[in-house]
């Protein structure tokens, strides 16, 4: 098979959250972590199968070590393939489009301090 990625795979475990819509139209998710990471893809270790071609919302949560504080990368794409390598199963998704942004105070689980203390 004819490899077609454009971008170098970064292996890496961080949590993430997929969420897609069922046939029927109702909104489902699922939790487990990054396979590896690409410019243009991620691959998911998730205990789901997707269709190819099913549109998902990623939300991945990347670690606090060189940054002001916690940061998530929300990825909106499709999935391009499902695959299983013993007991690891998963998704690849190509990401189409994607947002770095700071996770908000009451979800990144510390006190925020008043100004100047």
């Amino acid at each position: 098979m004819k490899q077609r990625r454009t971008s170098q795979r970064i292996p890496m475990e961080l949590p993430v959250e997929i969420r897609w819509k069922s046939r029927a139209g109702s909104l489902k998710h699922a939790r487990g972590k990054t396979g590896n990471i690409s410019g243009t893809g991620i691959f998911i270790e998730v205990p789901i199968r997707l269709r190819r071609a099913t549109s998902v919302s990623i939300k991945v949560v990347l670690p606090r070590e060189g940054t002001q504080g916690p940061l998530e990368l929300l990825c909106q794409g499709r999935v391009v393939r499902w695959d299983q390598d013993g007991k690891v199963q998963g998704v690849g998704a190509v990401i189409d489009e994607y947002e770095l942004r700071p996770v908000p105070a009451a979800r990144a689980g510390g006190k925020r301090s008043p100004k100047g203390k």
